[in-house]
């Protein structure tokens, strides 16, 4: 058999799924959605304004106008939103553009040169928006399985698929309980102003921190622990506000 692709090229398993066609093929027999990240060794016929174009991923981009980026959010970060430049070219599938099958380009906003790719199938006339949100998924999928971590989901030594399973059980519903009370919290509260003073909403990890702290052993002092995570969360939002103020002056475009 001849021998596959550089791993190191592959980014250490980041593109596995997406450099698979047989994958892609399975998913689209049974016409299911996808948006898979591709390495920018990836060959792909395109569309473009001048004409269908076949090369690798890495040069397709040369291809996208400056009026077609769109500046999106993923997903919401501990320090703001994932702003991004995003852009898609149509590709070709069987010789023709269906509407179905595109490519993907995400820009870094402090580092234009800074690319990546994917591969997306949806349906007819999805706009670019959904798209984003379906590729920053994963973000929000490993945050909960972090937060989960943290509450003992990898922290057990079991021989048994019943013991592991009824590990699971007990750690799965103690996070739903967390987040149905960050759910809750940010119901009742009001939205936060435009400031360096305002807090953060509740996470699943800073009410583990609280209720951790404030049920056993007694706390000393109820106030100091419930004042320490107010400073906690007005420090991750000063960072969150002057985060996005620095990334909005930068990519701004200078005065003339």
């Amino acid at each position: 058999m001849p021998a596959g692709p550089d791993p190191h090229l592959l980014g250490g398993g980041r593109y596995v799924y997406g450099h698979s066609p047989d994958l892609r093929t399975f998913l689209e027999q049974q016409n299911l959605s996808y948006a898979l990240a591709v390495p920018s060794i990836e060959v792909v016929a395109v569309q473009s304004k001048d004409g269908s174009q076949l090369a690798d991923i890495g040069r397709q981009a040369q291809l996208v106008k400056p009026q077609d980026w769109q500046r999106l959010s993923p997903s919401l970060g501990s320090k703001g939103e994932h702003l991004f430049d995003w852009a898609r070219l149509p590709v070709l599938h069987q010789g023709s553009v269906d509407g179905r099958h595109w490519l993907v380009f995400r820009r870094c906003l402090d580092d234009p040169g800074q690319l990546s790719f994917s591969l997306v199938f949806a349906p007819a006339r999805t706009p670019l928006s959904l798209m984003v949100q379906a590729s920053g998924a994963r973000w929000r999928i490993e945050e909960d399985l972090q937060a989960s971590k943290d509450l003992g989901l990898d922290h057990y030594e079991v021989r048994s698929y019943v013991g592991c399973y009824r590990h699971l059980t007990l750690v799965l519903p103690a996070y739903a309980f967390l987040v149905g009370l960050c759910v809750q919290a940010r119901a009742q509260a009001q939205p936060p102003t435009p400031t360096p003073m305002a807090l953060i909403a509740l996470s699943p990890s800073e009410v583990h921190h609280l209720l951790a702290r404030l049920c056993w052993p007694p706390p000393s002092s109820a106030f100091l622990i419930c004042h320490w995570s107010a400073w906690r969360r007005g420090h991750q939002y000063r960072a969150s506000y002057f985060h996005r103020r620095r990334r909005a002056q930068a990519s701004s475009p200078p005065l003339r």
